[in-house]
This record gives C-alpha cells, structure tokens and sequence, in this order.
C-alpha cells in the first residue's frame, strides 16, 4: 500500500512499507520513498530484490520509473541499496551516496553498469536539485554507518532519517504513526542501544535537527514521528539514551571458549 505522507499538487512524498515479506521473521521490514516535484523524481533507500518488483509496480502510478533523477542512499546496507543495479538498468538515474560508499556501490553492479553514474556525498552534505525543490542530504555519519546520509525535504518539512528512529514493528503496524511514545519505546530501543554508535553522536545529531523545521520523521524502518510534538519526545529520548560503544566493556571482547 502506498502512504501519502504530502501532496500539494506540485511536490508528492510517498512511502511504501508492505514490500518485506516479514511473516517468517527472517527479513526485517523496511520503507521506501518517493519524492516527485514537477516531474522530477527520486527514489530514497529503495532496498534489495525483495521490494524491487513491488516498488517499481507501486510507483507507476505516480512517476514513470524510467524518469527517475535520483536514487538517494543513506549508507550501503543491501536493504538500502541491493537493488540499484536493476534500477540502473531500467533509468538514467544518478546514485547519491557517501563518498565512502562510491567504489562499494558497483559491486551490487553489473560490470561497467555503474561507471560515471556513482557520485560522492562529502561529509558536510550538499543540496541536490529536484525539479523546482531541493532535497537536502544531512549529514549522519555513525547512526549506524561510518558513512551516512539523512534526506531533509524543506517542501514538506520531513526529515527521511534512515535508520535512526527505526522500531522493529511488522509492516501492517508501520504505516501508522507514533501516537504514545512511551509504549512505543520497546520497539526501538534495543535497535539503538546496538546500532547507534555512541550517545555523543545522538547529542551532535540532536543538536542539528533542533535547528532545522522538521514537521515529521520517517525512518527506514517502523513507524513515523509526525507533529512537532512527537519529533521533540524522539529527539529527547534519543539524546539520553546510551549506546553502542557506551555500553561495550572488556567482556565483550574475549575468545570464545
């Protein structure tokens, strides 16, 4: 099912969530997102082969696949990016990841698929144009990846943050927002207490959302945070929260017996 998260006529953000086949519990759910602005369109962490057939059918009735500008990549996980070979093949897009990630992307290719159609994000991040709008990548290295982009859309004020703000739901429960935050804490924290690096980083991220006008928060994974409200209870709960290396001790590195 396709979720309308904005549409003011011109400028169209999407989400799609029931891709994953996650009934056996061996795949984790996941979204993926459309932005279209004035017939410009670009794909955010479209995912593997699982959701490739189902994205490209679903998109279709709201931008032509092969028009595509962008694929925008948060990191180079394969439920980011496994499928940009076909999405490659099938458009003239361009693929917007770290600059980390520029020589790793191929080998999700066909050889010489990739060639001068891979281009770097640099650390500070940069503005990329999108028909009359312009899709900010925001930098968000170490949440988890040491290279790691978030898509901030002034247009509609979302902020596609990627994996922070992930809840480990199934995908009927993802399309609906956070209504009570505290319930909805055991869903996530256990992915962020693993796969956030440290809280020092959570507080330099929290710091710069806080800066910018960010009307909802749509991660990768689960459920979205909409209403300023509920995007100021993640950002404080987030920026306390201790993590990764935090919780990491010398027990944590010994041989197995």
């Amino acid at each position: 099912m396709a979720i309308e998260l904005f549409n003011n006529g011109k400028h169209l953000c999407m989400m799609f969530d029931d891709l994953v086949d996650d009934s056996t519990g061996e795949a984790v759910q996941a979204n993926q997102f459309l932005i279209v602005d004035n017939g410009h369109g670009a794909l955010i962490d479209p995912g593997g082969n699982m959701t490739y057939n189902g994205l490209l059918m679903a998109m279709h009735s709201f931008f032509a696949p092969k028009n595509l500008d962008y694929i925008l990549a948060s990191h180079a996980d394969p439920d980011i990016i496994a499928s940009v070979n076909k999405w490659m093949i099938h458009s003239e897009c361009k693929v917007m990841i770290s600059k980390l990630w520029v020589r790793f992307v191929p080998h999700f290719c066909s050889v010489g698929n990739a060639v001068g159609r891979v281009e770097g994000i640099p650390d500070a991040g940069m503005s990329l144009p999108l028909g009359q709008a312009v899709i900010k990548a925001v930098p968000a290295h170490f949440m988890h990846s040491e290279g790691n982009f978030q898509f901030y859309d002034p247009v509609s004020k979302i902020l596609f943050s990627g994996d922070m703000g992930a809840s480990l739901v199934p995908h009927d429960a993802a399309d609906v927002p956070v209504e009570d935050f505290r319930s909805h804490i055991q869903y996530m924290e256990g992915f962020h207490t693993r796969y956030m690096i440290s809280n020092k980083i959570c507080r330099y991220w929290v710091n710069m959302v806080r800066g910018m006008d960010v009307e909802m928060i749509v991660p990768q994974h689960g459920r979205m945070f909409k209403g300023k409200k509920m995007v100021n209870e993640f950002l404080n709960w987030i920026e306390a929260l201790p993590c990764g290396i935090d919780n990491m001790t010398q027990d944590h590195y010994r041989v197995p017996a």
